[in-house]
């Protein structure tokens, strides 16, 4: 017995130094969760940025940009906004109008008028970037304050996620017309999945490769895309003229040419007309509204300040163009197949011969060329710079995307939205309603109460002058963008379901949305501020990333 007291008594000896040594043992270890912890800070640690900065909640991606790769020049704007309304969504935007009375001609001039109308938010906004080199989730910090804007962030980033998972679905179609260009077989293989699914093994296996074809994108620097945009905007024009000037032939050919121009579309008349273009008007701005909103994101690439201002020709007179191309493709399509074809993949997809199956297949490509760079410039980047904001110790612009890609891909079933949720697209149209007020009190934070006047660096400070008090909250942002948004929930309803019903007043407001949303709450919060003005946020003069460096908290402040 004493023998094995002993032998005991050295373990425990043992175990003293081996603890003490240790700081604690396995066992220990295991019972506190300490062992579990630390393998935990082992991973987050090698998940960690290197060019995160802690002193000012940055990282590379977040900082503004350096004049290395301040390369956007006018012709790549240019070339940016055709290379944006070169896609299907343009192609298809006059086919809701039709469907709901307007004639083709009218159709064309709502969208674009719609187009010229966002372009002025863009261009306005987007001289924040231009002058600071700062995104849109770094500016949100001097005008709603430190923790109110993370809120403004979170809402933009949601609505960035759906619509790239919707564009992910359309880039499938792309996938799915070159596949069965390939492989006609293609087009009858057996689908394996369930009919409450909403979608085919056909659409499933486009949808995989899409995801994986658009992941190398993800790697390409923010300030390099303007030679992807610059591809797509020489493409995507070739096939998309191609393929009227195929239509019109081919209708030429059967002596219907003069059905083409004949304006018989018109349903709607009166005042009934006039409301339905308006609403028409709202739907069409609110497509490109998170664009006025995040503008910044992009034109912070740019060589000078007047680099963008190319965008208000360029916008509409491409919306014009693209419009009138699928108004007149679709018609053709009712020619010479019996049915309005608002998606060319629709069309190509008619094209069965060998020789009609290679140009399906060459078609096919360009749009997809197209739908990716939709995808990229409005949604994943957009998303990819609000995520790293939000955790720029964790995230930057290319970790971001994927984690949007992932998301957008599966987590929120875009088949499903697509083929069974009519009501919660209207929904996301109508999402406007938010996005108009936060572009209006970012106009004119920016122009009417500082003057244009921001100290870049303060917006990296969670004690900087930018935080409004304890809270965080810019409380005169606050109820402006209640306001803003307020109003207009009631008109949102009935478009999300027919159960709801409003008064016509209310719905009338609803369809001037837009013009509402951004005004009102730029007046009010303009209003506010020069009644209960807020001295500390405001800079004497501005302070640009190049006038000086940032030099505040020590290096080992802590504020994550």
């Amino acid at each position: 017995m004493s023998t094995l007291n002993t032998d005991m008594g050295a373990k425990q000896q043992i175990k003293v130094v081996l603890t003490s040594e240790n700081d604690v043992s396995d066992t220990e270890s295991y019972r506190t969760g300490r062992y579990d912890s630390t393998k935990c800070e082992k991973i987050m640690r090698s998940l960690q940025l290197g060019g995160a900065v802690n002193s000012r909640r940055s990282n590379a991606d977040l900082d503004p940009v350096p004049p290395s790769r301040r390369t956007w020049g006018t012709h790549n704007f240019a070339m940016y906004w055709i290379s944006d309304d070169f896609s299907l969504s343009m192609f298809e935007s006059a086919s809701s109008l039709m469907e709901v009375g307007l004639s083709w001609k009218m159709a064309i001039a709502c969208v674009t008028i719609a187009q010229f109308i966002t372009s002025l938010p863009i261009v306005a906004n987007g001289l924040v970037g231009s002058k600071y080199r700062i995104g849109f989730a770094i500016q949100s910090r001097a005008v709603f304050g430190w923790h109110l804007s993370k809120l403004i962030i979170v809402m933009r980033m949601i609505v960035s996620i759906f619509w790239y998972a919707i564009q992910a679905y359309n880039g499938a179609s792309c996938i799915y017309a070159m596949t069965v260009a390939i492989w006609p077989s293609f087009r009858t293989m057996r689908n394996q999945l369930p009919e409450s699914s909403d979608t085919s093994t056909q659409m499933m296996i486009c949808f995989f490769i899409y995801f994986v074809v658009v992941i190398p994108f993800f790697f390409v620097p923010m300030h390099k895309l303007k030679h992807f945009f610059t591809l797509k905007t020489i493409v995507t024009p070739i096939v998309a003229f191609g393929i009227m000037g195929w239509c019109i032939q081919a209708v030429k050919n059967q002596g219907m040419y003069d059905a083409l121009w004949i304006d018989d579309t018109a349903t709607a008349s009166g005042s009934n007309r006039s409301w339905l273009f308006l609403s028409g008007l709202y739907s069409n701005i609110g497509t490109w509204a998170t664009m006025g909103v995040n503008s910044p994101d992009f034109t912070r690439y740019a060589k000078r300040n007047s680099s963008q201002y190319i965008t208000v020709f360029v916008m509409p007179c491409m919306a014009c163009l693209m419009t009138f191309l699928g108004v007149v493709t679709a018609r053709a399509s009712r020619v010479l197949y019996g049915t309005m074809m608002w998606s060319p993949m629709l069309l190509v997809n008619q094209w069965t011969s060998s020789g009609g199956r290679a140009a399906a297949f060459f078609c096919a490509v360009a749009w997809l060329i197209a739908q990716i760079g939709v995808n990229i410039a409005g949604n994943s980047v957009a998303a990819a710079n609000d995520m790293n904001s939000l955790w720029p110790k964790y995230i930057n612009i290319r970790r971001g995307q994927i984690i949007t890609a992932v998301i957008g891909s599966y987590a929120l079933v875009p088949w499903k939205i697509m083929e069974s949720g009519q009501s919660f697209l209207s929904f996301m149209s109508g999402y406007t309603i938010w996005l108009g007020p936060i572009t209006g009190i970012l106009i004119c934070d920016f122009f009417f109460i500082h003057k244009c006047k921001y100290n870049v660096w303060e917006m990296y400070k969670p004690k900087g002058i930018y935080r409004y008090g304890k809270l965080g909250i810019n409380w005169c942002a606050f109820v402006a963008f209640t306001i803003g948004w307020v109003p207009l929930l009631p008109g949102l309803l009935p478009s999300v379901s027919s159960s709801y019903s409003m008064p016509e007043g209310v719905n009338h407001l609803y369809a001037l949305g837009y013009f509402y949303g951004v005004l009102a709450p730029g007046v009010v919060y303009v209003t506010l501020w020069k009644l209960f003005p807020n001295r500390a946020a405001l800079s004497q003069v501005p302070v640009y990333c190049d006038d000086t460096e940032y030099k505040d908290y020590p290096e080992d402040y802590e504020p994550y």
